[in-house]
């Protein structure tokens, strides 16, 4: 009799706290997508960042401008033309080399620019689940669009709808 107490005792706490844990999704991609500064950051980035390809692609071409100049009037130049030549090919290839480090390297121009335009809107996306969390008692909150490790996921735990609703985009 005590074992069979002690097993439903045991249950129920289990029970209990099973149901005391709540979860939720959002899908981040969806709740960017439907907030228009996102959108234009992301456009207005896209714009910065094929602007400054070219000017790394303008350089390049003039380097193998150059490059192509030289093979074709090598022969017609001393050893000193030939010099100023490759080196001028040199420091245009350089130049490229570090206008694409200064704009695209991983602490570059461009990341700064994202961070400035992206992370306020994610810094105020991720208040607002932290809120809906908060006021819902939710212990965990997942990404559906970044883990691939959920197979399903039932569609009355996504609160993404909630979210934009609560930073003022309703769906």
């Amino acid at each position: 009799m005590k074992k069979i107490l002690l097993a439903l005792m045991l249950i129920c706490a289990f029970g209990a706290e099973a149901q005391a844990q709540k979860f939720a999704l959002v899908d981040m991609e969806y709740i960017m997508s439907n907030i228009p500064a996102y959108e234009r950051a992301n456009e207005q980035l896209n714009q910065v960042s094929r602007k400054w390809q070219a000017e790394v692609e303008a350089l390049e071409n003039e380097a193998r401008t150059l490059y192509k100049n030289y093979q074709n009037e090598m022969v017609f130049l001393s050893e000193e033309q030939k010099k100023e030549r490759e080196q001028a090919i040199i420091d245009k290839e350089r130049e490229a080399a570090e206008l694409k480090k200064k704009y695209f390297a991983p602490q570059g121009e461009l990341y700064k620019k994202r961070i400035a335009l992206i992370e306020p809107i994610q810094e105020e996306v991720y208040n607002a689940i932290k809120g809906i969390a908060q006021n819902k008692n939710f212990q965990l909150i997942l990404d559906r669009a970044s883990d691939a490790g959920i197979i399903f996921a039932s569609p009355t735990i996504d609160i993404s709808n909630e979210v934009l609703a609560k930073l003022g985009y309703s769906k």
